[in-house]
């Protein structure tokens, strides 16, 4: 797809390995092809501050709504607060029919909370941290589960669902980046030497098959 435009989405206490990753994987890929395009989205025209103080300027703002061929919602403790973000609700919902709307780790809990997994199959982060490996804590994809009742759990790392796509884990925003490539229409001779060039091909082999998708005429 000519053009391809990725917008991530950036918020306070996102986790910065989940949205730069797939943003790392399109700037590499950008050295093959010019017209591939990432950009950052916040609420506001602001700086940002993501997990451990790491702080960023968005690109546009929700009142800018650019145009995109998909938009990715990181994980990271501000999800918890992103579930009930009502203009971030109101801007995915006004997206267009044909813009992909994906994830990483638990950034499928927005989606979750909207309603938009129920009868799909989606995935979340595996592994707990200190906090949720604790009495009181909960794994992720256990959470998701709970927030979202009528979705259909999968431990796939990535799950393509159609128009909405997650993936699991910190670092699967990497598996998101090259599978959205593939969206995109890009064969898998140019992911892998994208993969090389990054020097993640052993990983990128390792993962390749570790996804779970279903008929496009059954999702959304």
């Amino acid at each position: 797809m000519a053009g391809f435009r990725l917008g991530i989405y950036v918020f306070k206490d996102a986790e910065i390995v989940d949205f730069a990753a797939p943003y790392g994987v399109w700037s590499v890929a950008r050295r093959y092809d010019p017209e591939l395009e990432a950009f950052l989205i916040a609420d506001a025209m602001r700086p940002v501050q993501a997990q451990a103080g790491f702080t960023v300027l968005p690109n546009y703002s929700f009142a800018d709504r650019p145009a995109m061929h998909a938009f990715l919602i990181p994980g990271g403790f501000g999800t918890r607060q992103e579930m009930y973000n009502r203009r971030l609700h109101e801007f995915i919902s006004a997206l267009p029919d044909d813009c992909l709307m994906t994830s990483v780790c638990t950034g499928s809990w927005v989606y979750g909370r909207m309603g938009l997994l129920d009868g799909l199959p989606a995935t979340n982060r595996k592994e707990p941290d200190r906090v949720e490996s604790g009495p009181a804590g909960k794994v992720p994809i256990d959470r998701l589960a709970e927030i979202a009742p009528a979705c259909r759990i999968s431990r796939a790392r990535v799950v393509d669902a159609g128009r909405i796509v997650t993936a699991g884990g910190i670092s699967s925003g990497m598996e998101m980046g090259f599978h959205l490539l593939r969206r995109a229409g890009y064969d898998d001779e140019f992911i892998t030497e994208v993969a090389r060039v990054m020097e993640y091909a052993a990983a990128y082999d390792l993962y390749r098959d570790d996804f779970e998708t279903v008929q496009l005429s059954s999702a959304l």
